[in-house]
C-alpha cells in the first residue's frame, strides 16, 4: 500500500508526497536525499499521513491535497478536516 504524507519543513512550510516506504522517504528528505524543496528547507517533522491502497490512488488524493489553501492543510495536519 501508499502512504500520502504532509511534513512540515524548518522553515514552516508544508510539503505533501507519496511513498510506500513512509521511515525510508522521511529519513532521505532529512538526510538532505528527498525533493529539492525538503532539501534545501529541511529537516522535517511529519504532520499527517494516510495510507491508500494502490499508487493511483495516492497520486490523486496527493494532487488534491496541493490544491488546498494554506489553512486548509493546516485544518487536515490538526485532524480537523478529512478527505
Amino acid at each position: 500500500s501508499w502512504t500520502v504524507y504532509m511534513v512540515k519543513c524548518a522553515n514552516g512550510a508544508l510539503y505533501t508526497g507519496i511513498t510506500n516506504d513512509l521511515a525510508g522517504r522521511l529519513a532521505d528528505h532529512n538526510a538532505g536525499r528527498g525533493a529539492k524543496y525538503t532539501a534545501a528547507f529541511g529537516p522535517v517533522a511529519l504532520v499527517w499521513k494516510t495510507r491508500r491502497k494502490d499508487r493511483s490512488a495516492a497520486s490523486k488524493l496527493e494532487a488534491a491535497i496541493k490544491k488546498l489553501a494554506r489553512a486548509e492543510k493546516d485544518e487536515l495536519a490538526a485532524g480537523r478536516m478529512k478527505l
